[in-house]
């Protein structure tokens, strides 16, 4: 064949079959290990050693790796179990397992599958620490079913290798109907919360209306007493005021009797007086006003002013009082206005009387409370 005779063939064909094998044998027996694994080295069916990160020389055919295993913690998702609580009810729990692997020939020849291992000790461990449990209490004790889990898997995973960081519930589903009972008496809890809230308000607000409004009743109360203090104090001044004046003016009984007779009006000014009473000294207080006017002389030892007589003695009569100077009442009465109008217009004109300025309402003012004059 082109030149090449058997011997040549076959002398190739060997020492194809050699750079074959050697290079078999090299692969076989040169390992690299990648970081955060770790493979597991048997020698004729028998564990030899564990080989860690780096380049590692086995013993062809006679050398072999059982299994390589990774270092890393591990996250596992179990599906939903179902658990039955204490009072009866089913919950579907789903739970997530955190590990990791710390022995290799620990993990690898302790047991066959300790995922599986794990997943089924997570659903027995689980139902009983739920078993004995009512649906709140498993509802509100997360923290305490993963502590429970995680003591309870951590010390049967101890002798497979295997660490056990952390067990979470990732979701606990009651039934429909117990989810409806559930969110209806949530609703009452919010509902009962809002109406407590509510009184509450109302009360605090009834609190502060109540002591605003005493507060300010009392600062009513005050004023009130306050002002009256002052307006008696004001109305004593002016009456003391007023008397002063009137002595120190030395009013005659001319001025007196005017004013007496311009005050007699306001006793029935109101509408609601039916019956006007006449004072006893009306007559005198006519009588003075006309000889003062100029109507006749001042008969003596006459009081047109005088008080009542003391008690015990006679009444006066006509004859005692002798001749009336003013004839008729009605008559008298009429001709003592038509003399007054005069008599008040002419002062308003010339602004003084007896010296003084005139002035009606004032003299009516200080001399109110001043009793009559002695009649002439």
């Amino acid at each position: 064949m082109n030149g090449l005779s058997t011997t040549d063939i076959i002398g190739y064909a060997i020492l194809a079959i050699l750079v074959i094998v050697v290079i078999v044998i090299l692969v076989r027996a040169v390992r690299i290990v990648p970081q955060a694994k770790a493979f597991i080295v048997e020698r004729l069916g028998r564990y030899s050693r564990t080989l860690d990160a780096g380049l590692h020389l086995l013993v062809p055919f006679i050398d072999r790796v059982r299994a390589g295993v990774d270092l890393r913690e591990q996250v596992v998702s179990f599906p939903p179990q179902p658990v039955i609580t204490s009072d009866n009810l089913v919950v579907s729990i789903d739970t997530v397992i955190y590990y990791q692997v710390t022995e290799p020939r620990s993990a690898v020849y302790e047991i066959a599958n300790y995922i599986q291992g794990i997943e089924q000790l997570t659903v027995t461990t689980l139902r009983n620490v739920v078993g004995s449990m009512d649906l709140e209490q498993t509802l509100t004790s997360r923290d305490q079913i993963n502590g429970q889990l995680r003591g309870v898997l951590d010390e049967a995973t101890g002798r497979w290798g295997v660490r056990v960081n952390r067990v979470e519930l990732k979701s606990i589903d009651p039934p429909a109907s117990i989810q409806g009972s559930m969110e209806q008496q949530m609703r009452a809890e919010r509902d009962r919360r809002a109406a407590i809230l509510t009184a509450e308000g109302v009360k605090q607000s009834a609190i502060l209306t109540a002591e605003g409004e005493k507060q300010s009743a009392i600062l009513r109360a005050e004023g009130s007493a306050q002002a009256a203090v002052l307006n008696a104090e004001g109305e004593s001044r002016a009456i003391l005021q007023v008397f002063d004046a009137i002595h120190r003016g030395d009013a005659d009984p001319k001025l007196l009797a005017y004013q007496y007779l311009q005050v007699l009006p306001e006793i029935a000014r109101t509408q609601s007086n039916k019956v006007w009473f006449v004072p006893t000294e009306f007559t005198a207080a006519l009588g003075a006003i006309s000889r003062g006017f100029g109507g006749g002389p001042a008969p003596e030892d006459t009081d047109a002013f005088a008080p009542a007589r003391p008690a015990g003695t006679s009444p006066l009569t006509p004859d005692d009082l002798g001749p009336s100077a003013l004839g008729d009442a009605a008559d008298a009465l009429s001709k003592a206005r038509a003399e007054s109008a005069a008599a008040t217009e002419d002062a308003t004109r010339s602004g003084t009387l007896s010296g003084r300025r005139f002035d009606p309402e004032a003299e009516v003012g200080q001399h109110a409370d001043e009793p009559p004059g002695p009649q002439d």
